[in-house]
């Protein structure tokens, strides 16, 4: 992008494309055209130019909206980076209050677009601080939104989604242009208290809004499974799964969107008790910079499943050295599946202090209990009892946890009847109540055949059962 080139080069299309996008970004206008966004994201922005002006700042705003609206995400933070140091322009600006908040606003969307929410955010603030109309503030509450909703600061992306909706319904804006930003970043925050009537709500203003927007489809497509999930729906939540993740319309979607579905997807397989499909989902899940969307703690659930605990505090190791660089909405999960882990090897101390770590983290974002999500309720019931009777200052904020646990944890299955059993026991138990055979129980565990005919001889004899459908009915017995 040199000064005397100009940011687009000579042509007048891209530019009119850049114009017509940016007009459309806020509402009032209608969303912008797609064959403007497919032009723009395969167009190289370049460098930066000597002095910002409103026009530069406009064509860069444009481009960044189409590559996150595109999934043209290759050049990751890098492309922001060569324009921003810490949040700031590296070059001078002659830049108006309106394009400034523009501008920040789409930094904001591509960050989150590229997994970065905790740098999105920090432009989304920025872009809140320029805007000086109704419409340029709803742009940017609508990108703080998912900004604050990924990155599971939840308390203030509830306030935020508040005051973007009642802007909305007060300018009076068709329902065209409601912003994907803004309700994708509600869907996040709702599924932290398991509201499924909102989500079903939020699925239908997306669909709504833009019913032949391929993309648009994706991300209610992707809603309308999370709430089978957690209705424990699995068999429809699979198949619809199956069909967005496996059919044509994969490839218009939002990277985003399509990583946090193929997530989903790999939970309903494992509770279904399909531990190898599950694994070999994931297999191949890039984890981007960021992990707004964390495929090692995806990996790390199934793990604690089929006994491999061992794995799961190797395969974590390096999320948690990231620290601050982490996404918080996918640390606080990675973290309860370290803690389950440690205590199941024995390890109590670190299963505390990892658990700890998790309520503390709960507690600063605002009450989610999504990091227990598939988790089985035993074990969360364990850890959060320990993790009380080590830290009593903590007990109102397990007390509310536990309210919402039931709706949000994986279900234990008769618990009463797996109090008698050892904690090697317990998790052969659950495999029992899967489809899986005695030899995939053998190599799931990495045990021989013998041993687990032992163990499943020990599990009988304390239930005062003698087959394994006797056992599974037991185990699978509601609690009175």
């Amino acid at each position: 992008m040199s000064d005397s080139d100009g940011p687009i080069g000579p042509s007048a299309a891209l530019r009119a494309a850049a114009a017509h996008t940016f007009a459309r970004l806020e509402p009032g206008h209608g969303q912008p055209l797609q064959r403007h966004l497919a032009l723009l994201a395969e167009a190289e922005p370049g460098a930066t130019p000597l002095i910002w002006t409103d026009t530069r700042a406009m064509v860069l705003t444009a481009m960044l909206v189409a590559r996150a609206r595109h999934d043209a995400l290759g050049d990751g933070i890098e492309l922001v980076s060569r324009y921003f140091d810490s949040g700031r322009l590296t070059r001078p600006a002659a830049l108006s209050g309106p394009a400034r908040s523009a501008l920040y606003a789409g930094v904001a969307e591509y960050c989150a677009a590229v997994g970065w929410p905790q740098i999105g955010g920090h432009y989304a603030a920025e872009a809140l601080l320029f805007a000086e109309t109704p419409a340029q503030r709803y742009r940017a509450l609508s990108v703080q939104a998912l900004s604050l909703g990924l990155n599971a600061e939840y308390p203030g992306a509830a306030r935020t989604v508040r005051e973007a909706r009642r802007l909305f319904a007060d300018q009076g804006w068709a329902i065209s242009d409601v912003s994907h930003c803004l309700l994708l970043g509600d869907g996040l925050l709702t599924v932290t208290n398991a509201d499924m009537d909102h989500m079903r709500e939020i699925a239908d203003e997306l669909e709504t809004a833009q019913p032949d927007d391929p993309y648009w489809a994706f991300s209610v497509g992707m809603i309308r499974v999370t709430i089978m999930l957690i209705e424990r729906n699995l068999t429809a939540g699979l198949a619809a799964s199956r069909q967005l993740l496996l059919g044509s319309g994969r490839a218009r979607s939002f990277r985003i969107v399509r990583d946090l579905l193929l997530g989903l997807h790999a939970d309903m397989l494992a509770a279904q008790g399909e531990f190898d499909e599950a694994l070999n989902t994931l297999s191949t899940a890039v984890t981007h910079s960021g992990h707004a969307v964390c495929f090692p703690m995806q990996r790390a659930g199934i793990m604690l499943h089929v006994g491999r605990e061992r794995d799961v505090i190797d395969s974590t190791n390096a999320c948690v050295a990231l620290l601050d660089e982490h996404c918080l909405r996918t640390l606080t999960p990675l973290l309860t599946r370290r803690a389950v882990a440690f205590l199941r090897l024995g390890s109590e101390k670190r299963a505390v202090q990892s658990m700890e770590s998790v309520v503390r983290l709960i507690e600063r974002t605002g009450g989610s209990v999504t990091p227990f999500l598939m988790i089985p309720f035993a074990d969360t019931e364990r850890l959060l009892d320990l993790v009380i009777e080590h830290n009593p200052d903590l007990v109102p904020t397990v007390t509310l946890m536990r309210e919402l646990l039931p709706a949000i944890a994986a279900r234990s299955k008769g618990s009463g009847a797996f109090a008698a059993l050892t904690t090697t026991e317990r998790e052969l138990a659950y495999l029992l109540t899967s489809s899986l055979g005695i030899p995939d129980i053998a190599r799931a565990r990495n045990v021989s055949v013998n041993t687990v005919k032992s163990q499943v001889r020990s599990i009988y004899g304390k239930l005062g059962v003698s087959s394994r459908e006797d056992a599974v009915a037991l185990l699978q017995r509601p609690d009175e």
